[in-house]
């Protein structure tokens, strides 16, 4: 792991250090200097200074922050999830061209580990318990209510900074009505000796090699995360693939079929049973257009295209851009086609 993280500064919350998981962070990296902080949020050094642009990288592999959840909310979402879990952290060591978190946290986003662990699955616990019964099936799952539990991190990667995810796995193994889920890029086969008892889904995300190679940076390979899924399946997880972010580009359509040919040959009738897929594609920021051109301009040559994209002010006040009304439906209409036919099996949960 010294080539993802190679801890050399936490930034620390008093009282997150008072805390037995803080404790055990801090016990993983015993010769890090410790940085004493008043909020987890507000580290000058790390977020909102452009001119750590140059250093996007190596501030992902070198600081860690760690501090307390302070607010605890379950947020409806309706289309990946039911509901979007209190995170357990955001951040990410790895450094995808086309990432939103950096949108929020400014010009870099190293992991941020809560460490009121305890806090977080017992809010989880009491939510899910008022939820009752799920009245009826929707796109997020049949019978289950599901809560994405990672929506700003990637949860492979964070289960080897803390055991903060592995104790979500836990406690929804015992949620008689809901079932967790999270979406990653890094392969952690750590994971299978957890026993999940089938109520976390994990969404292996997925791209042609050719878009990974440039926009994927730090990722697991495409190979290698479509050679785990067999293994998750058996270990007990739900899996399902994400496509996202699905990029317009010259011969896209080609790369896709090889894509899909590729997930058909890599996995067995037990995984194809349960396969499911979400179709995401591309949405760009003016911001992070600017951010990229400082570390990784070559990925702009394709997330980066006024001749497709229009634009259009988020409820942030964010410039995003996506693919123009009318192309866009041909794109998404043109990407389920291939997939009805080359992948049968593969249900469709949502495509924009």
């Amino acid at each position: 792991m010294s080539d993802l993280l190679d801890i050399r500064r936490i930034y620390a919350e008093p009282a997150a250090v008072a805390l037995p998981r803080g404790r055990e962070i801090l016990a993983r990296w015993p010769d890090a200097t410790i940085v004493e902080i008043e909020r987890h949020d507000r580290i000058p050094e790390v977020y909102g200074d452009e001119t750590n642009v140059r250093r996007w990288v190596r501030i992902k592999q070198e600081a860690l922050v760690l501090g307390v959840k302070k607010s605890l909310t379950a947020r409806p979402n309706g289309r990946s999830a039911d509901f979007i879990a209190p995170s357990t952290a955001n951040g990410c060591a790895m450094a995808c061209a086309y990432c939103y978190v950096p949108r929020r946290k400014g010009y870099s986003n190293p992991i941020t580990v809560f460490a009121n662990i305890d806090k977080i699955t017992g809010y989880v616990r009491r939510h899910a318990a008022r939820q009752g019964v799920k009245p009826a099936p929707n796109e997020c799952d049949p019978v289950d209510w599901v809560y994405d539990i990672g929506e700003n991190s990637d949860c492979s990667l964070d289960a080897r900074v803390s055991d903060n995810v592995r104790d979500l796995v836990e406690t929804f193994r015992y949620l008689p009505n809901a079932k967790a889920s999270f979406a990653t890029k890094h392969v952690n086969r750590d994971l299978l000796s957890w026993d999940p008892g089938g109520r976390t889904r994990i969404r292996f995300s997925l791209m042609p090699q050719r878009d990974a190679k440039l926009l994927d940076i730090r990722t697991s390979p495409i190979a290698e995360r479509i050679a785990a899924i067999d293994d998750f399946v058996a270990a007990g997880y739900e899996v399902h693939v994400n496509f996202s972010p699905v990029v317009v580009r010259d011969g896209w359509l080609e790369d896709w079929a090889a894509l899909l040919a590729q997930l058909d040959d890599g996995i067995g009738p037990e995984a194809k049973k349960q396969l499911a897929a979400e179709i995401i594609f591309l949405t760009h920021n003016r911001d992070l257009h600017q951010v990229n051109l400082g570390w990784h301009p070559k990925a702009e040559d394709v997330l980066w295209r006024p001749d497709l994209q229009q634009g259009k002010r988020s409820e942030n006040g964010a410039w995003n851009v996506r693919y123009r009304t009318g192309e866009k439906g041909r794109y998404v209409a043109a990407l389920t086609e291939q997939i009805e036919r080359l992948t049968p099996y593969l249900r469709i949960r949502y495509a924009f």
